[in-house]
């Protein structure tokens, strides 16, 4: 059985969402589950399950909000971030999950817990529908300043990451770049390039932003900044495109009647691109792991980053992360 640690107190909808979907875990996850914030308002939400023992709380008395600075997290030493994230830190859990402040997640997560031999920078993986299936991109926004090293030591973490976790074979590794020929890009890429040619990777060479939606790679590597700009446009354009479409929908009686009869259809696309499957954004390059869910993130999405961190657990991904860079993959 696995411990998994989730803040219950982080996010637009705790602490409700997040409890029902700890609950909710139990059913699909053979892990015991810490949940970690005001343990009043914690335990008076738990009184409307039944939970059998398998949920134990944790009291912390403070709660770092979305709109504060990431270096809440030496100030509020009592909040449920820094209790979680001290839980792991000490071995009474084996994952951590939070849908709380990403900031001070990140510098949390960097500061208390140690990277993985051979890290200089631990990645923040955001896993991208596609074609064929997900793409997990890294870094998505841990790292905006980066060296060509980082982008290796991304690129081996992802693809260990992807065969065991994911269940694919020799990982596709793609170069997020301006363009697919080999000469293109700037000092950063064209360094990193080199390195991932020289490495015994399945690496295939540049990719433009477009091929991850065409599912041409199974990972794809960048600096923190180009991921997040990537990863926020994605995001704008999805919920554009999907509110344009339901308006255009409703607009008449005809295309009410067109949309009722293709509901099937919409209802297949919305499960292919839905992320709460696959259980938030782990933070990868450390000695134990932590996930990043949205901070809009309701229950099922909860259920979805148990499971990945259960799944993680029990192939004990943190040994393989570490064979996996000590051989270059």
């Amino acid at each position: 059985m696995t411990t998994i640690a989730i803040d219950a107190m982080g996010g637009d909808n705790a602490p409700t969402e997040i409890i029902k979907g700890a609950v909710d875990s139990l059913q699909v996850a053979d892990s015991k589950i810490i949940l970690v914030g005001k343990e009043d308002i914690i335990t008076k939400e738990l009184s409307a399950y039944n939970t059998k023992g398998s949920v134990e709380v944790v009291n912390a008395t403070e709660i770092i909000s979305t709109e504060e600075a990431a270096l809440a997290i030496k100030q509020k030493k009592d909040s449920s971030l820094v209790v979680g994230l001290n839980l792991l830190k000490e071995g009474r859990a084996d994952s951590f999950i939070s849908a709380g402040s990403t900031g001070a997640f990140l510098v949390g997560a960097t500061l208390k817990i140690k990277r993985l031999p051979g890290i200089d920078r631990p990645a923040l993986g955001t896993l991208l529908p596609g074609a064929k299936g997900f793409t997990l991109m890294l870094d998505s926004g841990a790292n905006v300043d980066c060296k060509p090293e980082y982008l290796l030591q991304f690129a081996v973490l992802g693809s260990v990451y992807m065969e065991h976790v994911q269940g694919i074979k020799k990982p596709a590794i793609g170069l997020l770049n301006v363009g697919t020929e080999k000469d293109k890009g700037n000092v950063l890429t064209k360094g990193a390039y080199d390195l991932l040619a020289a490495s015994s990777l399945n690496f295939k060479g540049n990719i433009e932003a477009g091929d991850i939606a065409k599912g041409t790679v199974d990972v794809a590597v960048c600096d923190g900044f180009a991921g997040n700009v990537l990863l926020k446009t994605a995001e704008g354009y999805s919920k554009f495109i999907f509110g344009t479409v339901k308006k255009e929908l409703m607009a008449t009686p005809i295309r009410k009647i067109g949309a009722l009869l293709s509901r099937g259809a919409f209802e297949n696309i919305k499960k292919s691109l839905d992320h709460s499957e696959v259980g938030g954004a782990p933070f990868l390059g450390l000695e134990s792991l932590v996930i990043k869910v949205h901070g809009s993130s309701k229950a099922k999405d909860i259920v979805g980053a148990v499971k990945q961190s259960h799944k993680f657990t029990q192939n004990n991904m943190i040994d393989k992360l570490k064979e996996g860079l000590q051989g270059g993959v």
